[in-house]
């Protein structure tokens, strides 16, 4: 199974919202930063993903961006981090 890398930004306006779609997020990858996840998933967990979202988010209000930056073996991300260390993420066992 193929799986990319994906990186989703957000910006949420009511903070009830905001904590359901970092939980939900939580579930499908690491948290990067404020309101920013790396997530390593196959395509069916990215519909997945897309589907929750869309079902939390008030479309006029909100916004979430998923960005694929590539099969995961293939890509080798280039990435400026200043401060704390950033690691991106690896492969490992999804329990749900």
């Amino acid at each position: 199974m193929t799986e990319h890398l994906y990186i989703v930004a957000y910006d949420i306006a009511a903070p009830r919202r905001w904590r359901k779609v970092f939980r939900t997020l939580s579930a499908y990858g690491d948290w990067v930063q404020l309101s920013v996840f790396q997530c390593r998933m196959s395509r069916m967990r990215h519909a997945e993903l897309i589907a929750l979202l869309d079902g939390i988010i008030l479309h006029e209000q909100d916004h979430v961006l998923i960005m694929d930056v590539g099969v995961t073996n293939d890509v080798a991300p280039h990435i400026v981090s200043l401060g704390k260390a950033f690691n991106v993420v690896d492969r490992a066992p999804v329990i749900i």
